[in-house]
């Protein structure tokens, strides 16, 4: 999924570091920026009840408009990604101007101005430049100031709130630019997983029907040499074509069905997305058991987690789902037991069809289901698998991340399947 994918942003804060795409999304964009508009207050008052002549109204009105357009272009423009340095320099420059000759120009009341331009130092420049520019700003509103105010007076106002609001601004610019890298790199991992499995692909592919097709191809060769005179031995190449052909089908069947296998990593790493995606704090493992069932009994887990985990986004309404696997022994041998728990507002415990055909494909691989309300709220979902063999030596919580057996995490289903 690209890093622009509109059903990857669905959620709000999902476009945070991105650049705005659409009406809705400028808008959105344009709102959270013009909230901290709040500062201009003090300017608008001064012009709308302040005596003077027509001339300097009209003067501050636009010099304001062009102060606001100005550091709307730098902060909207320019905080994720800079192309055009001079541009910024030059912006930066026309604001810090405008800011010194307005509060020269109609007193103490425009001194907030100098918030803004610590704000863009603190959002476009580079860190190096950022780290002695906000110093700078607030300096010169200082020494703007003096000609009106104390020096206690502008340290109490504006000064103190100009130097935190630009740092701030710098650690904000910085976790942009921290989630676009992020997502450029989930991008790159995806990518690079991509191009992995084709080329597991074409070498599994070349392994099972290289061999096979060129054998095809040599013997066809000698069955059509051998037909007009010795019919006999190129009905045996015929019959060996045969073979051939039918045990690559085999192959190539093995293979697709080894392909469209279901496997815990790939469903637990399923869950953290689609539990994330949904809202809902994911406790889940980051790797499976190191000891498992066979396939079949791999699948049957699989399968399972997946069903809770959808079950819990569909019809849970929890904040949090936890998933734990534990390897223990029991009266019947050593079994691995998975458990999907929510903290949701639970249900009824009938089964659906999604349950239903979940208890047979566990119980084909000679394992337990159990669905039970949760220890205080939500749903419990426990399966329980048979393991072929087990090392006696080996711990029961080998496969876990504690003592018990236990990897960090337990979740909840409802049986709301």
């Amino acid at each position: 999924m690209s890093d622009t994918d509109p059903t990857e942003r669905a959620h709000p804060l999902d476009g945070f570091g991105h650049p705005a795409i659409g009406r809705r999304q400028v808008l959105t964009k344009t709102l959270w920026i013009g909230i901290w508009l709040v500062f201009l207050t003090s300017p608008v008052q001064d012009l709308v009840k302040t005596d003077r002549a027509p001339a300097a109204t009209v003067a501050g009105w636009f010099g304001l408009a062009a102060f606001v357009v100005c550091y709307l272009s730098l902060v909207f423009r320019y905080t994720s990604k800079v192309s055009e340095w001079r541009v910024v320099y030059a912006s930066f420059g026309a604001l810090l101007a405008l800011a010194v000759g307005l509060s020269f120009a109609f007193g103490t009341s425009w001194l907030g101005l100098f918030v803004y331009v610590s704000v863009s130092a603190g959002a476009v420049l580079p860190m190096g430049q950022a780290m002695w520019a906000i110093p700078a700003v607030t300096g010169v509103m200082v020494g703007v100031g003096l000609r009106t105010d104390s020096m206690g007076d502008l340290l109490g106002s504006f000064a103190v709130l100009t130097v935190l609001v630009g740092f701030a601004m710098t650690g904000v610019r910085q976790l942009v630019r921290t989630t676009i890298q992020l997502r450029q790199a989930r991008a790159t991992v995806a990518q690079l997983a991509a191009n992995e499995e084709r080329l597991r692909l074409a070498r599994d592919l070349h392994d099972l029907l290289g061999h096979s097709l060129s054998l095809i191809t040599l013997k066809s060769e000698l069955a059509g040499r051998m037909l007009p005179n010795h019919p006999d031995k190129a009905a045996q190449q015929v019959a060996d074509i045969e073979q051939v052909s039918r045990q690559a089908l085999v192959d190539v069947r093995e293979a697709v069905s080894g392909y469209r296998r279901r496997t815990l990593a790939g469903e637990l790493a399923g869950a953290r997305t689609a539990l994330t995606a949904a809202g809902v704090e994911a406790d889940v493992p980051l790797q499976a058991p190191v000891v498992l069932p066979g396939e079949e009994g791999e699948t049957a887990l699989a399968w399972a987690l997946r069903e809770a985990v959808t079950n819990v986004v569909r019809h849970s309404g929890a904040r949090r789902c936890t998933v734990a696997f534990t390897s223990r022994h029991t009266l019947d041998g050593p079994v691995v037991e998975l458990s999907v728990e929510d903290d949701g507002r639970g249900g009824s415990a009938a089964a659906g069809n999604g349950l239903t055909g979940l208890t047979e494909r566990v119980d084909a691989v000679g394992g337990s289901l159990d669905v039970r309300p949760g220890a205080r709220r939500g749903f419990r979902l426990t399966v329980r698998v048979p393991l072929e063999s087990l090392d006696p030596l080996d711990p029961p919580g080998k496969g876990g991340g504690g003592t018990d057996g236990t990897a960090p995490g337990s979740s909840a289903l409802g049986s709301r399947a």
